[in-house]
């Protein structure tokens, strides 16, 4: 059973205000922006799909179609949020997309042998950035389709 309040749901984990505002601008732009919460650290990250700390009480039953998470953050670094997702049952298939400004060969590994779905980094031209969010939201919102989950069909 789909939950329609949140439905496309995108969590982005993001701690540069302007990557945030500029991400948020193109979501908003292509109709997406809608159900998009930001978290601002890897701490508030995992405490939002976790229902921890200031999210206590919010059901996690109904978790993000798609993360799209930097993985440079303050508290909990980006690397340490994908450890606890994918090894975590319960938030393992929640897709999850290293949207990141590194290039690092050990990040990039690092990345996939934790299980990420997708690691883009992100160009540094406007438009290509844009371009970037722009199929990005769609892929996750429009064309992907997730696993269903137990309890939920």
């Amino acid at each position: 059973m789909e939950n329609p309040g949140n439905t496309g749901e995108i969590l982005l984990v993001e701690d540069n205000p302007n990557d945030v505002e500029l991400i948020l601008h193109i979501f908003q732009w292509c109709n997406l922006s809608d159900r998009v919460h930001v978290a601002w650290n890897g701490e508030e990250a995992l405490d939002y799909v976790f229902g921890t700390g200031p999210y206590r009480g919010r059901d996690i039953h109904y978790q993000p179609n798609v993360i799209l998470l930097d993985l440079k953050l303050p508290k909990v670094d980006g690397i340490e949020v994908l450890r606890r997702l994918k090894g975590d049952p319960e938030t393992r298939t929640i897709p999850v997309v290293v949207l990141t400004s590194s290039r690092e060969d050990r990040d990039v590994v690092a990345s996939y042998d934790l299980g990420v779905n997708s690691y883009i980094v992100k160009p540094v031209n406007f438009d290509d950035f844009a371009n970037v969010i722009r199929e990005l939201g769609l892929y996750w919102r429009v064309i992907n389709q997730p696993p269903i989950k137990k309890g939920s069909e």
